[in-house]
């Protein structure tokens, strides 16, 4: 069966991205791109309060009407305007530059689409119904942050500590994956779900050594 879209996650930091349009959602599609490091530019001939208020120094705003050379340079470029006669100009002139397109009442038009997203730290749980129903993937997501607690972020940053420390002393591919076997399919995550400290750390100690006593941070959880 054919996918409708190829999932990626896309590095946008330190790049120029364009939302065109200051209302409601221009605020959030903004915010979300600021978030993940991008250099926001907003057009628009009128901005919601929130927008003002949400991330100084990491968006820029242009109080005016939209232009085809707003386009230079930029990476990405989302159409958030009420009008989708102006979406649709944007679309083209995206399209024309080589730039990556987005407009919510464009899917036809658009090179991407954003998924509904559950966050915990490193773990980014992505869902989409390829534009069939975005409240449907808004249900899923409110679904999906009961399920995955801040657990999921403590236990990820806790593996990325250790697999990094393990990368360290030398690239042992085999061993490695039957260390994080271990520490996948044992009880690790149950530990650290109930923050169990001392647990932890007899099970470190025990797969890994001496040296990981403590490993646990206590602010991790």
């Amino acid at each position: 069966m054919t996918m409708k879209y190829y999932p990626v996650n896309l590095d946008i930091n330190d790049r120029d991205c364009l939302v065109v349009g200051g209302g409601k959602v221009g605020v959030r599609k903004a915010k979300s791109l600021a978030r993940c490091g991008a250099r926001v530019t907003v057009v628009s001939q009128a901005f919601d309060p929130a927008l003002r208020e949400s991330c100084p120094g990491a968006i820029t705003l242009k109080r005016k009407a939209y232009q085809s050379k707003d386009l230079d340079g930029m990476f990405l470029v989302i159409g958030a305007t009420d009008s989708r006669e102006l979406n649709r100009a944007i679309a083209v002139d995206a399209r024309e530059q080589g730039v990556l397109f987005n407009g919510a009442d464009l899917p036809e038009l658009s090179n991407f689409i954003v998924p509904a997203v559950v966050n915990r730290g490193d773990l980014t749980v992505a869902v989409s119904t390829s534009g069939n129903s975005p409240a449907f993937a808004r249900k899923i997501k409110q679904d999906l942050e009961q399920q995955f607690g801040p657990e999921y972020q403590a236990f990820l940053s806790l593996m990325g500590r250790i697999r990094t420390r393990l990368l360290a002393r030398g690239h042992a591919p085999d061993e490695h994956r039957r260390i994080f076997r271990k520490l996948i399919n044992g009880e690790l995550f149950d530990l650290v779900k109930g923050n169990d400290h001392e647990q932890i750390d007899h099970l470190l100690v025990d797969l890994l050594g001496k040296e990981y006593r403590n490993f646990f941070q206590k602010g991790d959880l």
